[in-house]
Formats: C-alpha cells, structure tokens, sequence
C-alpha cells in the first residue's frame, strides 16, 4: 500500500477475503477456527476454573427479577425475567400496578433456533394501540422493524430491513419515522417515513445525510409535540424537526450547521432548549421562541463554566435536570420553573456514577435516576423536585450475599509526563497490603469523549475476593475532566491518550498497589486500540494483556471509506488522505508499529459478524504479533463465530466469555481456583 509516497506492506491481508467475498472464503472460517481450537488446547487445564467461574458469575444473578416499571401515557411498562432463561419478558399493566399482566413479548419464545438474539427500540403508538420493535439476529447491529397490534395480539406483515433499530410515531398512530442504513458502510444516511399498511420499498425518504462523516438519527420531543431529525459528527450538528401532528409535513432546518458548533434541541413549553458548544468550550444552555430558531434569536439561560461540562438534559413540563459533570464526577442540576430554584442533588462517596433514566412523562415532578459505585450496587431512585425528598425503589440484589463494608474504594490523580492530573479510581477487598506483590487490573477506554465512570459489577467480585486490585485510568481521549480532555486526546494529539495510560501504569507500581509481573491491563474496541499502543510503547510494564475487538490496523481501516463506519470516525482520527494526518496516525497505528521484542501474555478476541471492528484486525494483528516476539508468552486469539461487536447474548450466555478472561488472568497469577 502506497500513500503520500510511503511504503506499507501487509502480508495478511487475505484475512480480509470473509468481509470481501463472503462465501468464497473457507480459508479465512477454517483459519479462525484453527485458532480457536489452539485457543482451547493452551486453554485446556484452565477447564475446570472456568466452570467454576462461570457458576460462581451465574449464581451472583438473580433468576426471577423485574426492572422497576415506568410509567408512560397510562401504562407501567417492565421487563422481567424467568428462572432459566436467557431473555426476558416485556410486560405492561395499564393504570396501576396491581392491574392485570400484559405480555408484549417473550424475547425468550422469540429468540428459539439463533445463535444471536437482541429486541429493543421498543416503541408504543400514542393510543396504545401498537408497538414497534428492532431485532437483530447476526449480531451487526442491522435491525429489522417490526409491528405489533397489542389489541389482537397480531404481527402485521409490514417489516422494515436495515435499519439502526429505532422508530418514532407520529400523533395520527398510523405512521413512523426510522433511520435507514447502507447495506455495505452501514452509513446512517436516510430518514424515512413509513405508512402502516404500505410495502417498505414505498416508504418516503424524508431527509438524506449528504456528509459521510455525519450519523443521523430520528426522536420524538419528550412532550409529544415534536419530531427531530439529528445531523452530527464529532465536531457539528444541525437539527430539523417537524410537529408530530403533520406527519405529511415537511421538516425545518432549526439552524443550519455551523463550523465545530454542536447543538442539541429539547421542547419544552412555549420554547425551544438548546445544548451548544457555540463560544463554549464546555457547552452551556440557551433557549428560543418555538417559530424563530435561528442562532441570533438564541438566549443564554445557564452560561459556559470553565470547570463544569454540560452532559445532557431531561425536560419536563415545570422542571428540567441537567446532568453536569464538574472535578471528573457526575452532578444532577435541578431547575423548578415555578419558583426558578436551582440546585445540585448530592452524592457522597468519592468516587461513583449517576444518570437520569426512564423518564418519559413530561408532566412529572418526580425525577428517576441510578447511582452506582465501585461498591455500591447500582440503585434506582425517585426524586421529589419539589419536597426533595428521594426514594429507593430498586437495589441490585448480589445473589448468595454481598456487604460493601468489605471492599475499599478509592481515587487518586496521577501526575503524567507533561505535568497533567489524571483520574485514576481503584477498588479492593478488605485486608490487602499495599506491598506490590497483589495482582492489579487496569482497564481504560479513552476515545469519542465517553466517560468511562466508576461503576459496579457483580462479576468483578470474582477477582476481587482473590486478591485483585481493579483500577480504571480516567484518561484523556474521554471528557471525564471536561470537553478538552476528550480534545486533547484526539487527532493530533491521540499520543497523550497511550502515555497517560502507562503513566497510570506506572503510577500504581510506585505505590505499590502491585508490580509488572502481576499487573494486568484491559480495554476493548478503541480500548482495545489502546491495549495495542502501550504494548508498542511499554511491553515491560505489563504481565498480561486482554484486548477486546480491539481497533488495531487503524491507518489501513481509515483509508478504506467503503469499510463499515469508516468516514464517520475522520474527525476522531483523522483522514489517511491527509498526509498530516496519515504520518500522525502511522506513529502510533498497533498493527504498523509491531516490532522484534518481547510482548506480555496476550488473549485478543473478535467477533466474525463485527460491524464495528471487523474480525480481520484482531486476526491480522496476532498473525503478525507471532512473527516478531522474542518472547515465549501465551498468545491467543479467540473468535466468536457467530456474535458481533458486543459478543455473545443473552444474560448468561457472555459469561462464558467472562470466565474465559478472568481464567487467563489467574492461570498467569497461578490460581487455579
């Protein structure tokens, strides 16, 4: 491959052929397949473990649980699920919670005879009447749209392929608005508009995305009053939106697109709100009258903050909550509209996550939101605007027992090479010594600005009650720290992501948290771009490594627009055609900066039917991997053959896939129980 005058040369890239042939690619199957079965042979003596950590992550889980309901236009909707099985039901009782059962669906009866089974994108008409639903049964995130008359319990035959999995009605319960995908890049380019009744291949596009690097969508205003049509990328947004009652109506341009300006649209009342980061680094909230929308009709209401960063927003009729985040940590910000008080709802531990969720009445006082930690359960509460008052109506219940007063959470910042304080949070059982001899996890994520938040997993505890540390970099690359920590840890300036990392690295071996032979790091996707990187950088920093779908061959994949999502990520990474770009991205590219040395242990998996990272660059980057260590650690690959991006479904299927890891892990600490 040749560009900007530079040579690359890459001897597998037939693994490609599955992905550019199909059908005519037995030897890609049958080479994956033989690494698997060499998975399994290396793996072999670690059988035992991993049944014993497959039932102890199962046992953790509740067989017979329900959500807590929510409450929308006249109905409690839930989903529960049945002792021994994989799926759920997805309920509703109309009025009270003591009225009658309603399946909507048994995902469970649904998902008979597939490898791979994922229901969502649950949407009910405004009369009740129907429900529209996306399932996918490859694992490629292309949903197909289904309709259900919830009075007769008919399937209609309108079914709608290839689309992102998500519908929204409009007020006359006859149409739908969804989002259609390119069978091939798997591009969000149109929106849709389709007629109950009507064949697919009829249904009118309403809105084509002419920018390869921009995703689209379609939402339904909480007030029921409004259509929105998004247009984004990482660095400019433009809305449109319709009234839900004209659904024959043509949308209007709320503002058209400005240079790096992002701008989301909420309705509430008589107004508009907006979310922009126009002169505003951090973003703050403005509004406008609902028929003059143009940016100079733009009012400010909660001004740009230097140390607080706008998240997002949750409207209601008297009452919005903007989820802020200030000192790397999430703030719930309250507004009453009455009585125009503001204030922040509380937390007290050191380190944790919180976020509104499920509110879908827009005429409620009560807010719902979760709250979790490094050891605390994740709960569900209900919030009084008015009387502040909060109440729990749901805690995860950890099956066979669990008492947090056991384990130790903690948060330090790490003083990297250029003088930056990153984040780090760390969790522990009771009784370790801080001697460097204790085996520590390392996980971080650190790309599109997601903010990885000290969260709580069940599983985890397999780990932590044999003697782990687990530690999560709050690295740049995410916006933990506000919007220029993602800005500086992207395009140009991606390298601070990798350092921060092996800082953090370092960092915790200094403080004799743990030491190399028994430090271990984790990160999957973009994550797994990161494990590549450091292993490049700082092979001696670390045991082992795990990396998940891991995006490796990042300067090949970018410079394939036909490649799935490719032109989407141009202003994340940047665009190989840009010669600056090009020598930025080949300096720390995994697959291209492979060398002779010694690597750590190594377990990499993927996915056949990825549509975010295809299976090829896992594969690829092993292959190469094998050629050049000097080493004489493990290296695996495992491919699941018939799962994506997310990996297995179901809630017990993954934690095969769970044991698989943590087995690794402790056959390189040499527990073997």
């Amino acid at each position: 491959m040749i560009a900007h005058g530079d040579l690359r040369s890459d001897p597998y890239y037939w693994l490609n052929d599955f992905w550019l042939k199909g059908p005519d690619s037995d030897h890609v199957i049958e080479y994956l397949n033989q690494e698997n079965a060499y998975l399994d042979t290396m793996m072999h003596h670690t059988q035992t473990l991993q049944r014993a950590l497959y039932h102890e992550l199962k046992s953790r889980i509740k067989d017979e649980d329900e959500s807590v309901p929510m409450y929308k236009n006249g109905y409690f909707y839930y989903t529960r699920t049945v002792e021994g099985t994989d799926y759920f039901l997805y309920c509703r009782k109309k009025a009270t919670l003591s009225a009658p059962e309603e399946i909507l669906l048994d995902v469970n009866e649904m998902a008979k005879g597939f490898d791979y089974y994922s229901a969502n994108g649950f949407s009910i008409s405004p009369d009740n009447r129907f429900l529209l639903y996306a399932v996918d049964t490859v694992s490629r995130r292309q949903y197909d749209l289904y309709i259900k008359n919830l009075e007769t319990g008919e399937l209609l035959t309108d079914v709608i392929h290839n689309t992102e999995g998500y519908g929204v009605w409009a007020n006359d319960n006859a149409t739908f608005f969804y989002t259609s995908k390119h069978p091939v890049t798997l591009l969000s380019e149109e929106i849709k508009k389709h007629i109950i009744g009507t064949e697919s291949d009829q249904d009118v596009i309403v809105y084509r995305e002419m920018d390869q690097s921009n995703y689209i969508s379609v939402e339904r205003s909480k007030s029921g009053q409004y259509i929105f049509i998004n247009s984004s990328s990482t660095l400019s947004s433009e809305v449109r939106y319709l009234s839900a009652n004209d659904p024959q109506g043509t949308f209007i341009l709320f503002q058209e697109r400005m240079k790096e300006v992002l701008y989301d649209v909420y309705h509430q009342q008589d107004q508009f709100l907006i979310i922009t980061n126009l002169q505003a680094q951090n973003f703050k909230l403005m509004s406008c009258p609902l028929i003059h929308t143009q940016v100079n009709n733009w009012t400010e209401v909660i001004p740009h903050r230097a140390d607080v960063l706008i998240e997002g927003i949750d409207v209601f009729r008297n009452f919005w909550v903007l989820t802020e985040r200030k000192n790397g940590l999430v703030q719930l910000h309250v507004r009453n509209l009455i009585d125009q008080q503001d204030y922040h709802i509380e937390f007290d531990e050191t380190t944790y996550d919180a976020g509104t969720f499920a509110n879908a009445e827009y005429d409620y006082s009560l807010l719902r939101f979760n709250y979790n930690s490094l050891i605390t359960p994740a709960t569900v509460y209900d919030y009084h605007m008015v009387t502040k008052e909060k109440t729990i109506m749901k805690q995860q219940e950890v099956i066979g027992g669990y008492d947090k007063t056991e384990y130790i959470s903690e948060r330090h910042f790490v003083k990297v090479t250029d003088g930056t304080l990153v984040p780090i949070s760390l969790v522990y059982k009771k009784g370790f010594e801080k001697n460097g001899q204790a085996p520590c996890l390392l996980y971080a994520y650190g790309s599109y600005g997601l903010s990885v938040d000290a969260t709580f997993n069940s599983n985890r505890l397999s780990l932590l009650n044999r003697g782990f540390v687990y530690a999560i970099a709050h690295i740049r690359g995410g916006q933990e720290m506000g919007r220029h920590w993602y800005e500086s840890g992207k395009m140009h300036h991606k390298m601070n992501t990798f350092t921060d990392f092996n800082d953090c690295a370092e960092y915790l071996i200094n403080q004799q948290y743990t030491s190399t032979p028994h430090l271990y790091a984790n990160g999957g996707s973009a994550g797994g771009l990161l494990m590549g990187a450091i292993v490049n950088l700082r092979p001696d920093l670390y045991h082992g490594i795990i990396a998940d779908v891991p995006f490796v061959d990042v300067l090949t994949t970018m410079s394939d627009p036909t490649i799935p999502l490719t032109t989407n990520e141009y202003d994340e990474w940047g665009n190989p055609a840009n010669e600056a770009d090009y020598f930025y991205m080949k300096k720390y590219a995994p697959y291209d900066n492979l060398k002779v040395q010694d690597y750590p242990h190594m377990l990499v998996t993927t996915g056949l039917h990825d549509s975010q990272v295809q299976y090829f660059e896992p594969a690829k980057w092993v292959a190469k991997i094998r050629t050049l260590k000097t080493d004489q650690n493990v290296l695996l690959l495992k491919t699941n053959m018939e799962a994506g991006h997310g990996g297995k479904s179901g809630r017990y299927k993954y934690l095969e896939e769970i044991a698989l890891k943590y087995a690794f892990y402790l056959m390189l600490e040499g527990i073997s129980e």
